[in-house]
């Protein structure tokens, strides 16, 4: 996919980003930390991951080197 969509709104503290194709979300004190955690949350899923389970290991190698939206 070229383009991804993300809502953000502001809440009582924070700005949240959700994107509407993949349902992630991500949270900060602006609008730009909030698109910023959301691009790190797959990354961040499948380190956890890596450390549960190392078959995901070759799954995070090319999640981290192809992520970029």
């Amino acid at each position: 996919m070229d383009f991804y969509t993300v809502i953000l709104r502001q809440s009582a503290f924070d700005w949240v980003a959700l994107c509407l194709e993949n349902g992630i979300v991500g949270q900060g004190e602006t609008q730009d930390q909030a698109i910023a955690k959301l691009k790190e949350a797959p990354c961040s899923l499948f380190k956890r991951f890596t450390i549960l389970n190392p078959m995901f290991t070759a799954l995070r190698f090319r999640l981290e080197n192809c992520m970029s939206f």
